[in-house]
């Protein structure tokens, strides 16, 4: 009984330096490059709502994010309390807390780097590092506070475990142990890491695993997915802080085509056409083989999975069913198949090979017209304003500018939570330290919630918090057009608007004196 290797992508001849760096090497040095892309200009779009939650969580002492845990965002929570110690260390700033998903983008990066050469060559290695490091969603990704970056980077290696384990008749038990921590670990981090146990089990399947290791990876997946019970448990219980999700239209024909991975039309039309070329030139070489195998008489025991059967159910499965699930509990937005994005970059890399057949200019003009087209994306991912709009660094630059020791400040408290001015204090607090906030009612560190409570101009006025105040800076959510939020209130306890109104953004500063 003869074994027959299957490999989508056949091995081409590679640069000299490519075939004498060790793989190690080359994918240490291709995710510094990730981590490079990803975190420069980090530090210039203002942080937005869910940044300003992941700070605020961050710098909750510990016994007050446990308590906010047991009532929200309890999904989120092994990536708070891993902010929390970097912050502790590094500090609050908007490139600080950023710079951790730039790291993890490097590691996803590396990985990519990894599979690529593994199951294919270590020139499709390299371009699939260059494509990664371009793709729109990793530089996303990379440049913000949330755990998304993180559980790319997990999927990511654990997909190299997975391939490790196959590749090895006996699989020392260290290597299973590693799998099934980090599957558990993935799945505290990012709850729709479970999803890759439908993606390893597809993945091992097709490439005809013995039994003895499809029967330890599924103990291993079973023990991981009970480590992981408190945490669906928590998700359960907490289902109903996502249900803004029923209100927005989440799949969009745009959405589905360009905002899944690949941030605008001009660039998804090439990473599309790209990720058909390569299907289809792996459907054609499989049958080819099966052809060939046929007529050799060779019986099929095991195979070494194909890169392009890896990547296509690392891309398609999990947003599948996130897709087909929103349907009926509608629970989806792009950013939650962000962990795909790596397999999206190894689908265009086997493109960009089916076309060059190992002929380097080809490579190079591909990578060149992709990283042009990325360019513009990466730079707009970069100006003030990127975020949903934020524009808290420049209030809070006004208020700095124009409010004196003694003044008060008032936010726009009708605003969606997540664009409320109020997040401005917190995610920016320099420009408020000689302010008082009138109509803070219980401070976010001594909530069950993730954020502040705060009274009405009228309750916070019967309470005295106006006594004795000269000047207030109104802060209004305005979207472009007056808003009248507090200003009867304001007015009512003696307050006239006089002096400095001042539009940015997205908001409304506004000058009250007595």
């Amino acid at each position: 009984m003869s074994k027959t290797i299957d490999r989508t992508t056949k091995p081409a001849p590679v640069t000299a330096v490519s075939a004498s760096v060790p793989l190690r090497y080359r994918a240490a040095l291709f995710g510094l490059v990730g981590v490079v892309v990803a975190a420069w200009g980090s530090w210039t779009p203002s942080l937005w709502g869910d940044e300003a939650t992941s700070l605020m969580s961050a710098e909750r002492p510990l016994p007050s994010l446990f308590t906010m845990l047991r009532h929200v965002d309890a999904v989120h929570g092994t990536y708070y309390f891993l902010l929390h110690w970097w912050v502790a260390v590094f500090g609050p700033s908007p490139f600080s807390i950023r710079f951790p998903s730039a790291i993890a983008v490097g590691l996803t990066v590396a990985a990519v780097v990894v599979v690529a050469t593994r199951l294919g060559s270590a020139r499709l290695g390299v371009i699939a590092g260059i494509v990664c490091c371009l793709l729109p969603r990793v530089t996303y990704m990379g440049e913000e506070a949330r755990s998304f970056a993180l559980s790319a980077a997990i999927v990511s290696w654990l997909t190299v475990l997975l391939l490790e384990l196959l590749r090895r008749e006996q699989a020392p038990t260290r290597l299973w142990v590693a799998y099934g921590v980090l599957f558990a670990a993935g799945i505290y981090v990012f709850l729709y890491v479970a999803l890759f146990a439908l993606v390893h089990a597809v993945i091992l399947v097709n490439a005809r695993a013995p039994r003895a290791t499809l029967v330890r990876w599924a103990t291993t997946v079973g023990v991981a997915a009970v480590a992981a019970v408190p945490i669906v448990v928590f998700a359960i219980l907490e289902r109903r802080q996502i249900s803004y999700l029923a209100t927005h239209d989440q799949l969009s024909p745009d959405t589905v085509f360009s905002s899944l991975w690949f941030g605008a039309p001009w660039f998804a039309a090439a990473a599309w056409a790209l990720i058909v070329v390569a299907l289809v030139d792996a459907f054609r070489r499989r049958a080819r083989q099966t052809t060939a195998s046929v007529d050799a008489g060779l019986n099929e025991t095991t195979r070494a999975p194909s890169l392009v059967s890896v990547a296509s159910a690392w891309l398609f499965l999990p947003t599948l069913v996130l897709v087909l699930g929103s349907a009926a509990i509608p629970a989806f937005t792009a950013r939650y198949v962000s962990f795909c994005a790596p397999a999206a970059a190894l689908l265009i890399a086997c493109g960009i090979d089916a076309l060059s057949r190992g002929r380097r200019w080809i490579d190079v003009v591909a990578l060149v017209a992709l990283a042009g087209l990325a360019a513009p994306i990466w730079f707009a991912q970069r100006t003030p304003y990127a975020k949903n709009d934020s524009d808290w660094a420049v209030i809070s630059s006004v208020i700095g500018s124009h409010a004196v020791a003694g003044d008060a400040v008032v936010f726009d408290e009708s605003a969606h939570p997540s664009k409320k001015p109020r997040l401005a204090m917190h995610a920016y607090p320099a420009g408020f330290a000689n302010t008082r906030d009138a109509t803070l009612d219980v401070p976010y560190t001594a909530n069950n919630g993730w954020a502040d409570r705060a009274y009405t101009v009228a309750k916070a006025a019967s309470l005295g918090r106006f006594d004795g105040i000269r000047r207030v800076w109104l802060i209004e959510y305005a979207l472009g057009k007056p808003d009248t939020y507090g200003t009867g209130d304001l007015e009512r306890i003696g307050f006239e608007e006089r002096g400095a109104v001042i539009h940015t953004h997205r908001s409304l500063i506004v000058e009250f004196t007595r």
